[in-house]
């Protein structure tokens, strides 16, 4: 028999959080004494103090973590040593994935039943996926004279700083950790200000299934704070950021202000979803859309939010997607059968809202949704937009936009279509939809992306890397590729005398 559900509304009751920083493997409060308060965009309540991370908390964390590396206490283990404590620390996140996920949906207001079957299970086989990873990656012996002896190693950078986003708090904070512990670095995590509930609770799992203190420090605060020191300081060797593509470039600023250590950005996106219309089934196509859209209330750098549908199927296209619109309706995100759940904090609220009023004042029609919802709760919730008569000039096509809003536009020719969905700054995801095969294959190659889908959308995988061209950033999550950020190769070159 399945167990019970949980009563969350109970639990959340019941929640207590410490918000204290963890810094040499013990919670620690910010050397300041400071503390910003963590409030629920379900209802607003407040979830407790966090630590107010500084300058003299990076500090510290920084020196705890390059300490660790110096020592060897995690970077000479035996990859199979890292691997056994690694998976332990997999399996711990799933014996605490109930209390991991009501963290994570009281923080960032996504639906629990996604907390639990997405972001706690992609968190663990992210650690578990690397921890296995680590010991059947083999060096190199290069094809050098018989008088030499050429060695290329992979060897652990040092300090890593990662800097993470709101929107998947424990997935984009383990797909940093994965391959950077994997291969024997130390970390320190930023979070972001409006989620550090999950990475706290995250590192103390860490500690208790036996990782070494020190090897993974977080420090939660302001990114204007606690992120722009970690990216500053000297003694960290690279920085693993996703966020925002105006971040980004701070970051590699902050590189070449500092020590010039290394920068892997995974950044905004404004994905095209392009439909032919020589594709039998426009339904699913618009299905899928729909619930990629809209999954995760929007806020996903590859959310499919410019759709470029062929005019000859739009319609019908456009009556299936505004049929499916309304079955997002925001709910009680700690209610089991919710879809949508809630915008993060009042300022994405109102920059979601922002954009909405864009496009009805540029001339798109909105044919779903287009206002809050749930005002009464006292969260921040918004209904699925889909917006039709869209141009790719308007604001609403150009920006990354992070909520549930869908720009439709219509095109006649291959070639417009191409054209369209590469005339923007990003280049995250796309999608194709074509029974062409040479079409299929040709526009996908023409399409400017780091992934691209052909008759599907979000179908994923830990071994496939992820991130995108352009101001999509230059990281690539995921995959054994991840390790190329974390090591260093070295040669080692052996001259042989002859006898």
């Amino acid at each position: 028999m399945n167990a019970p559900s949980p009563d969350w509304h109970a639990a959340a009751r019941a929640l207590r959080i410490d918000g204290r920083a963890l810094i040499g493997g013990e919670r620690v409060a910010a050397r300041g004494g400071e503390t910003f308060d963590c409030r629920s965009p379900i209802d607003g309540r407040s979830l407790g103090g966090v630590a107010r991370g500084q300058a003299a908390d990076i500090d510290a964390a920084v020196e705890s973590a390059r300490r660790a590396f110096d020592d060897g206490r995690w970077a000479r283990k035996a990859p199979a040593a890292r691997k056994k404590t690694l998976l332990r620390f997999a399996d711990a996140i799933l014996a605490a994935k109930d209390e991991l996920a009501l963290l994570e949906t009281l923080d960032m207001g996504k639906p629990i039943q996604y907390s639990l079957a997405v972001d706690v299970a992609a968190t663990a086989r992210c650690i578990a996926w690397y921890a296995e990873a680590v010991d059947k990656i083999y060096d190199e012996i290069a094809p050098t004279p018989h008088t030499a002896l050429a060695l290329i190693t992979r060897e652990a950078m040092g300090v890593i700083g990662a800097v993470v986003p709101w929107n998947y708090p424990m997935i984009m904070a383990a797909w940093k950790l994965g391959p950077a512990l994997a291969a024997g670095n130390s970390v320190v995590l930023k979070p972001s200000e409006k989620s550090p509930l999950t990475a706290l609770r995250l590192a103390e799992i860490a500690v208790a299934a036996g990782l070494p203190e020190g090897v993974f420090n977080v420090v939660p605060g302001y990114g204007h704070e606690a992120g722009e020191a970690l990216a500053l300081h000297m003694d960290v060797d690279a920085i693993g950021f996703t966020g925002s593509t105006r971040v980004g470039r701070k970051m590699l600023e902050y590189a070449g202000r500092s020590n010039l250590k290394r920068v892997y950005n995974e950044l905004g996106g404004k994905s095209a979803f392009v439909v032919f219309d020589d594709f039998a089934d426009t339904a699913r196509a618009a299905k899928t859309v729909a619930g990629s859209m809209f999954f995760n209330q929007g806020e996903s750098c590859n959310a499919p939010s410019r759709v470029f549908v062929h005019e000859r199927v739009a319609d019908a296209f456009l009556e299936v997607v505004a049929a499916e619109a309304p079955k997002y309706a925001p709910g009680d995100p700690l209610s089991g059968s919710t879809e949508m759940g809630a915008i993060v904090d009042a300022t994405q609220l109102k920059t979601v809202l922002g954009y909405i009023e864009a496009g009805r004042s540029e001339g798109a029609r909105v044919l779903a949704g287009g206002s809050q919802a749930r005002v009464e709760s006292g969260g921040f919730f918004v209904e699925p937009t889909v917006f039709d008569g869209v141009t790719n000039a308007m604001k609403i096509a150009r920006e990354e936009i992070f909520g549930p809003v869908m720009s439709v536009i219509r095109f006649k020719t291959e070639a417009e279509a191409i054209a369209m969905a590469n005339d923007s700054s990003y280049g995250l995801q796309a999608s194709v939809w074509s029974d062409n095969i040479n079409r299929a294959h040709r526009v996908a190659r023409a399409l400017k992306a780091g992934t691209v889908h052909v008759n599907q959308y979000d179908e994923d995988d830990i071994t496939v890397p992820f991130g995108g061209f352009k101001q999509s950033g230059n990281g690539r999550d995921k995959s054994l590729h991840a390790f190329d950020k974390y090591t260093e190769l070295k040669t080692t070159w052996i001259r042989i005398d002859g006898e």
